[in-house]
Order: C-alpha cells, then sequence, then structure tokens
C-alpha cells in the first residue's frame, strides 16, 4: 500500500538524510530536489527511493558525498569532467554547466563525463541545456555493479540499462525532451512493482534460465533474471552504442572491464550540446518544431482514451498533478528511508507516515 506524502516533505527528508550521511547542505538540497523532480515527473524509479542506496554507498566508500567534478579541458570543442565518486546530480550539473559555456564559445561542445555515482534522471541534464537554449544528446553507460539486461537473442544479463537522452529547446514552450532507458524497463520500476506486490507487464523480464516471466522478484535473488532491451535488436544495439560512447570513449570504462563492488553504481556520460541558432535552420526553427508537434498528435488516437502525447508531456501532466495531490511512496519505500535515517543517526521528518 502507498503512502502520499507531499514534496516539499519528501524535499526535507531527502535533505537530512543526506546531510547526516555526510553531504553538504548545498550538494544533499540539489541531490533531493533532483530526486523528488523524478517523482513528480512520474518516474519513481529514480526518485526518493534512492535515498538508501545513496546512503549504502557513502557508508561504503564508493560516494564521496563532499566531491566536486574536475573539468579538465579537452581542447577546442572537447570538455573532459572527471566526476570523482561524487554524487552523480551534482558533478553530471557542473559537466552540463562546463559543456553549456564552451557551446556557446564553439557552437558546439563534447562533454566527456567519467567517475560519476548514479545521476539519476537523465532528462535533467537535457533540460538544463534547453533553459540555456541549447540542444544536446546524452548518451550514458552503468558500471560497477552486475549487469542487467540481457543482450537480443541472448538468456542472461550482459548490459545495463544504459540511458539515451536528446533534448530540443524551444522559446516560451516547455522543451521536448526523450529520454529513456534503452531496457524495456528501469530496473527501478521493477523495484517498485516488488515492493506494490504487482507483476511486470509481459515482455519486460526474463528468468534465471532466459524465460519470459512477470515476477520482479526474478532480478533479486541468485541466479538472477534479466531485463529485455526494447525494440529486440535496435534497443540492444542502442544499448552497445551507449556502453561504448560513454564507457570507451570517456576514459570511464565498460561493464566486463569495470571491478564490481557492492553498493556501488558509477555512471559515464557522454554530451553533445550545440547551439541551434549556429545552424541553418535556426530562422524556421520554432515554427518547424511547432509544426512537427502539431502534426503528430494530430494523428486521431487508436483509444480515445489515449491520447496522442510528444516527449515531455507524460512527465509535465504527472508533475501537475503530483503537486496537487502529493507523491505516492511505496510502504517499503518509506520504512527504508526511515530506517536509512536511523542508520546516519537523525530521524528529522521521519515517523508515522501519512495515511
Amino acid at each position: 500500500m502507498d503512502v502520499t506524502v507531499p514534496h516539499q516533505r519528501l524535499r526535507r527528508i531527502g535533505e537530512a538524510i543526506l546531510v547526516a550521511a555526510g553531504a553538504a547542505p548545498a550538494e544533499a538540497r540539489l541531490v533531493a530536489d533532483h530526486l523528488v523532480e523524478a517523482n513528480l515527473c512520474g518516474h519513481d524509479s529514480h526518485g526518493i527511493g534512492m535515498v538508501p542506496s545513496y546512503v549504502r554507498s557513502i557508508r561504503a566508500g564508493q560516494l564521496d558525498p563532499r566531491a566536486h567534478a574536475r573539468v579538465e579541458g579537452g581542447g577546442g570543442a572537447v570538455v573532459a569532467v572527471d566526476g570523482r565518486c561524487g554524487f552523480g546530480q551534482v558533478v553530471a550539473r557542473e559537466a552540463t554547466a562546463a559543456g553549456m559555456e564552451r557551446a556557446r564559445d564553439t557552437g558546439v561542445a563534447m562533454v566527456a563525463l567519467r567517475g560519476a555515482s548514479h545521476v539519476g534522471r537523465v532528462g535533467s541534464y537535457a533540460e538544463q541545456a534547453a533553459a540555456g537554449g541549447l540542444a544536446s544528446v546524452h548518451f550514458v553507460n552503468v558500471v560497477g555493479h552486475s549487469p542487467l539486461v540481457a543482450p537480443f537473442r541472448g538468456s542472461d544479463a550482459r548490459l545495463s540499462t544504459n540511458p539515451f537522452c536528446v533534448g530540443v529547446p524551444r522559446v516560451g514552450q516547455p522543451p521536448v525532451i526523450l529520454d529513456f532507458a534503452t531496457s524495456v524497463s528501469a530496473l527501478g520500476k521493477v523495484r517498485v512493482a516488488l515492493r506494490r506486490g504487482e507483476r511486470m507487464p509481459e515482455g519486460v523480464l526474463v528468468d534465471e534460465r532466459g524465460r519470459p516471466t512477470t515476477d520482479p522478484a526474478v532480478m533479486y535473488r541468485k541466479p538472477a533474471g534479466a531485463l529485455v532491451a526494447f525494440g529486440l535488436h535496435k534497443g540492444s544495439g542502442l544499448a552497445l552504442a551507449c556502453e561504448l560512447l560513454a564507457g570507451a570513449f570517456t576514459g570511464g570504462g565498460t561493464m566486463p572491464r569495470v571491478p564490481r563492488a557492492a553498493d556501488r553504481i558509477t555512471n559515464n556520460m557522454l554530451s553533445f550540446l550545440f547551439d541551434p541558432r549556429r545552424l541553418p535552420g535556426a530562422a524556421r526553427l520554432e515554427l518547424e518544431v511547432a509544426a512537427t508537434i502539431e502534426h503528430v498528435k494530430a494523428s486521431p488516437p487508436a483509444d480515445p482514451a489515449l491520447p496522442v502525447l510528444v516527449a515531455g508531456e507524460p512527465e509535465r501532466a504527472s508533475r501537475a498533478r503530483r503537486l496537487a495531490e502529493g507523491i505516492p511512496v511505496e510502504r517499503a519505500t518509506w520504512d527504508e528511508l526511515v530506517a536509512a535515517a536511523e542508520s546516519v543517526g537523525t530521524t528529522i521528518e521521519l515517523g508515522t507516515p501519512p495515511g
């Protein structure tokens, strides 16, 4: 059974736990805000439920809660950034800011971020770039823990959920943000289903023998099952591209070559940021984007109850609803937040959950 919590309270909870775990207040606030914004957007897999995992990573020495990105240059349009095992939300934001500054000078920048802890919802960095008038493309890989995703025609996990993201800025309108895992579902969504006692849809999981299953528990037992890449060979191929571009090109490493450790989640991200005003289509960009969105949304819905949407609209609808009604949190996640707070010596804002 879920509990419903106002977003302001969740932000205070996350911030308090992370400060008690060793983070500076400003960075704890940034991370908590990022996580709760993911909840507001409907992406509970990347929301407040990640805090206990972050606390475990800090206590295991896998995450440095005080680290900031080290920008190393690279020359020309290239910006190389060492995440130094810091909060992904902190160092990826700093890396994106460095790339934005370079793109304003050169028109385009390539940002190679390595060694960040879990960066969270990648769409937030596309939104950051779009707020500065820049378009962006992001490739992410995940290393440091066991693989999660079976390749096309495979029966066991060899890759991770390796996100891909594109951001298109608009003047006076919300940006178009396409942000997805290359698996059919993020692992966090499986975790949420398990805690809610729900089954996963068909076509998302295989068990330890490679057989299709809807049981989320297969991802949390030994031997484990695997997530399935979306779109058969297409999602599997894009996951491989993310692995190579984000892992090999940034120097952060790829799944088979980076040592694994308990409570470690390391992300590498290769981002391309560019100023659309420098391109030949700049004069008609707003018209073209608006016309294309209108054209797509004009398609008659196959189900009248489910209108055609474009990237970013589901998140905006969820955000408006959850700002008004509160954020649903699984009872098991609430209990984990209480335990995480107690493990670092605080009970601030915790106790009996709202009914």
